[in-house]
C-alpha cells in the first residue's frame, strides 16, 4: 500500500470515530444530538393536607377588672366612746348581725338607768293627776269643785301623760345608744378591710370595716360598641385569673350589660357574676371570654401555617408537585388547629408541615396524602 493511501485511511478512520462519539453523546431514544432530561429534582417530600370543617365555639375575648358586687361601709353609730373590742379581721367571713367590735358603753349605760328612773317619776307623777281629775269629774256635777279647779285637774292630767311619753322616748333613745355600742355586720359577706383598733375613739361616719356583700365579686369587662349586641344576661363567660396554673378558669354568667357607652373610649362594661369560693380576688385584673355558641370554621394543622414577618402563609400544592407561598388569614385556634378565614378554599392542598424549608416555587414530592374530611 502507498503511502498515500495509508493517510487516506487513517482520516476515514478518525471520522468515523468522531462520528460515533457524536452519536453516543445523542439521547438514546429520540437518536437526536443534545436531547437531554431537564426535568427538576424535588426538594423535599412532604405530606399534603386540606382544610377541613369543623364546628367550633364562637367566643369574644375581652379584659376587666374584678371587684366587689356591693362592698359596705361599717362604722359606728355612737361618737366620742373608745373601742374596747374588735373582734373580726380582714378575710373574715360573717354572718349578719355577727359582732364585729365593742364601743364603750359605761357611760351610756348610766344614762339609760337615769332615764329609766325618769320615766318611773313621772308614771307616778302621771296616776296621781289621773287620779285627782277623776276625782274633778265626779265630783265636779256635785259643786264640789270650781270649774278652774276642775280645769287645772284635767290639764295637769294631761300634762303628766305627756310627761311619760317624753320619758319613754328617752329610754327609747338610750337603749338604742347602748344596742349601738355593738358594731354588727350588716350583712352576710367577708370582710375585707380593717380600720378599727382597740382604744381608737369613734367618730360618726368613721370607717371602721368594710364588707363584701355576699362574698361576691364580679368581673366588669369593657368590649366595644360593635360587640356589645351580641351579649345578653344569662350568657355564659370564663375567666382566667393572673397568675393561675394552666388550664384554671372560672365560669361566671352575664348579670347585666352597661346602659350606656364611654363616649371616650366607646366601650362599654358587661357584669359578670363569678363564684364566691373561686381564685378570683376583687381588684384583680383578668383576662376572659364569653361563649356565643357554635360556628362552622375550615381548620389546618399548625404546623401547616407559616408566620414570617407577621402575616401567616401556606404552601399551596399546584399542578407538577409544585409548591406556591399564599397569603391567608388565621383567626381562633383549638389544641393544634387553626381557623383559616381566608386565603384559600377548601378544596385547595397544602404542604401539612416543613414549609420552613420550601421555598415559593420548588416542586416536592407528595408521599402521602389526607382526604378532606
Amino acid at each position: 500500500m502507498t503511502p498515500r493511501k495509508i493517510a487516506l485511511a487513517a482520516v476515514a478512520v478518525a471520522v468515523l470515530a468522531g462520528a460515533g462519539i457524536w452519536f453516543l453523546s445523542g439521547d438514546g431514544e429520540s437518536g437526536k444530538p443534545g436531547a437531554k432530561s431537564d426535568a427538576p429534582k424535588p426538594a423535599l417530600s412532604v405530606t399534603a393536607v386540606s382544610p377541613q370543617p369543623a364546628e367550633w365555639p364562637q367566643t369574644l375575648a375581652a379584659n376587666g377588672n374584678i371587684a366587689a358586687w356591693q362592698e359596705a361601709t361599717i362604722s359606728a353609730e355612737v361618737s366620742g366612746h373608745r373601742l374596747t373590742e374588735v373582734l373580726a379581721n380582714v378575710g373574715d367571713r360573717v354572718k349578719k348581725g355577727q359582732v364585729l367590735a365593742r364601743v364603750d358603753d359605761d357611760t351610756i349605760s348610766a344614762e339609760l338607768a337615769q332615764s329609766r328612773a325618769a320615766l318611773a317619776e313621772a308614771q307616778a307623777m302621771a296616776a296621781e293627776a289621773t287620779a285627782n281629775a277623776d276625782r274633778a269629774r265626779q265630783m265636779g256635777p256635785l259643786g264640789a269643785f270650781t270649774k278652774q279647779q276642775i280645769t287645772q285637774y284635767l290639764t295637769t292630767e294631761k300634762t303628766a301623760a305627756s310627761r311619760v311619753v317624753a320619758a319613754r322616748a328617752k329610754v327609747q333613745a338610750d337603749e338604742l345608744r347602748l344596742a349601738h355600742t355593738r358594731v354588727v355586720a350588716p350583712d352576710d359577706g367577708v370582710i375585707s378591710a380593717r380600720a378599727a383598733t382597740v382604744g381608737a375613739v369613734a367618730q360618726p361616719g368613721q370607717e371602721l370595716f368594710r364588707l363584701i356583700r355576699g362574698g361576691r365579686l364580679e368581673w366588669r369587662a369593657e368590649v366595644t360598641a360593635a360587640e356589645l349586641g351580641r351579649i345578653f344576661p344569662g350568657l355564659a363567660a370564663h375567666i382566667v385569673p393572673p397568675g393561675s396554673a394552666p388550664g384554671t378558669r372560672i365560669e361566671g354568667r352575664v348579670r347585666m350589660v352597661a346602659p350606656t357607652v364611654d363616649p371616650q373610649t366607646r366601650n362599654a362594661i358587661v357584669y359578670v357574676d363569678l363564684p364566691s369560693d373561686g381564685a378570683a380576688r376583687a381588684g384583680m385584673y383578668a383576662r376572659g371570654e364569653f361563649q356565643l355558641g357554635t360556628g362552622s370554621a375550615l381548620t389546618l394543622p399548625q404546623s401547616a401555617v407559616l408566620l414570617r414577618d407577621g402575616f401567616a402563609y401556606v404552601h399551596l400544592i399546584g399542578p407538577e408537585s409544585k409548591v406556591t407561598q399564599v397569603k391567608v388569614s388565621t383567626g381562633r385556634r383549638s389544641g393544634d388547629r387553626v381557623e383559616i378565614t381566608g386565603g384559600i378554599d377548601a378544596n385547595a392542598r397544602v404542604v401539612a408541615s416543613g414549609g420552613a424549608f420550601i421555598a415559593d416555587g420548588d416542586t416536592v414530592r407528595v408521599v402521602e396524602s389526607q382526604a378532606k374530611q
